[in-house]
């Protein structure tokens, strides 16, 4: 049975970390990873959203 892991960060290493313990705990195989990055401005503020979703088949 297909399933799906979204796993959303405000830096790119917090999203890596998250993402790779995750993965270390995963009991199955990785389909697909897709990695998205958003990033809005407020004021004179960057607000970038790292984002990653992992599709995978639960055994």
């Amino acid at each position: 049975m297909y399933k799906v892991k979204i796993i959303d960060e405000n830096h790119e290493k917090d999203l890596e970390t998250s993402l790779n313990d995750f993965l270390s705990t995963l009991n199955g195989d990785i389909i697909d990873i897709k990695f998205q990055v958003s990033v809005a401005l407020f004021s004179d503020e960057q607000i970038y959203c790292f984002t990653a979703m992992v599709v995978y088949d639960e055994n």
